[in-house]
């Protein structure tokens, strides 16, 4: 750190001419902003008369065999030390803060400052409490580590005031900072947690947009359209016609399966008028393979009813004809009809 003497320049002897008898230095360096000019002559620093425009003839700018350029506006001025911490792995670094400001010019050239850091770093290691305050804490305690350094300093500049020749310099604060190593550690900490914490929002936000585009498309497709409508995803006239395509696809879908289920219905009706039709024929092939006398009438009737078809007109019973418990059957006795009756279906081809 250049400060406060931001250069020294050596400076050679000035030579007359014998055409001119006054004489001017022009290997003076340029002055920046904020600092004046300090030269040497002999064994004395002079400074240069501030506010007055310089003269390249001026009897000390001529005599003079160096010159420094001297900072003299305020600065504020850090300086570091590490103090131990419970554990010799970590540290803590102390950040002390001063207020700089040059006073005496000629002072400051001649003792050549050029860095005022070196004797700020004197100064706070004349400290000899310091390490103390730090010592019985952990790394991670460095707030704690923070309020008692504070106290400390402010204490120790009260009764041991910095002190720079030809500058005036004031304590102003004190920051204590984790070493490097659990810096990085805790910024790594904070970085995946922040990380973690974005992601597990991102799955929430992405959680709640399912639940609610789920809850609109179940109320239908209609609502549905109508929300993207809104958000200008879906165009109306698209919308319109994929809907009255839709209802035109439903009822021609309804069609198809009204017609399905009537042909069931007509096919099951003629499964079941055949099943009828070959009960009642297997019945009669069995009746007619006995000997005795069958009554097909009231067997027709009987099986009619018992098939849910129409029966025919109920014919009183008397001799020889079936009673209310079904078809009557003959002996080949005495209940045996005369013999010009039909015996059964076989003799009717006869």
């Amino acid at each position: 750190m250049n400060y406060p003497v931001v250069g020294e320049h050596v400076l050679g002897t000035v030579q007359g001419n014998w055409w001119s008898r006054r004489r001017r230095r022009d290997d003076v360096p340029s002055l920046p902003p904020g600092a004046v000019y300090v030269f040497r002559v002999g064994g004395n620093y002079r400074q240069f008369p501030e506010g007055m425009v310089f003269d390249p003839s001026h009897a000390d700018v001529l005599d003079a065999s160096s010159v420094s350029l001297v900072d003299t506006r305020a600065r504020m001025v850090e300086v570091e030390r590490t103090v131990p911490s419970v554990s010799e792995a970590d540290h803590f670094m102390v950040r002390a803060s001063f207020a700089c400001q040059v006073t005496d010019p000629t002072v400051v050239a001649r003792q050549g400052i050029i860095d005022v850091t070196v004797p700020l770093r004197a100064y706070l290691a004349g400290d000899s409490e310091l390490p103390r305050v730090s010592a019985g804490h952990r790394v991670e305690e460095v707030n704690a580590v923070r309020r008692e350094v504070s106290h400390r300093m402010t204490a120790y500049s009260a009764i041991v005031t910095p002190r720079v020749a030809g500058m005036s310099v004031e304590f102003v604060s004190a920051e204590v900072h984790a070493s490097d190593d659990l810096r990085n550690w805790e910024q790594k900490l904070r970085d995946e947690r922040r990380s973690q914490e974005l992601l597990r929002g991102q799955r929430d936000f992405e959680t709640q947009d399912t639940q609610r585009i789920a809850e609109l498309l179940s109320q239908g497709s209609d609502y549905a359209d109508a929300f993207g409508i809104t958000r200008n995803r879906i165009d109306v006239a698209q919308a319109a016609a994929r809907i009255h395509r839709t209802t035109d696809e439903d009822s021609a879908r309804r069609n198809r399966a009204a017609e399905e289920d009537r042909a069931h219905a007509r096919a099951r009706e003629i499964a079941d008028a055949q099943m009828r039709r070959d009960t009642v024929l297997t019945l009669l092939r069995q009746m007619g393979a006995t000997d005795d006398y069958v009554d097909y009438h009231q067997v027709l009737e009987q099986v009619l009813r018992d098939g849910g078809g129409s029966a025919v007109p109920a014919v009183e019973p008397g001799p020889g004809r079936p009673g209310p418990d079904g078809p009557r059957r003959l002996n080949s006795g005495t209940d045996r009809p005369h013999d010009g009756f039909v015996k059964d279906e076989d003799d009717l081809l006869d």
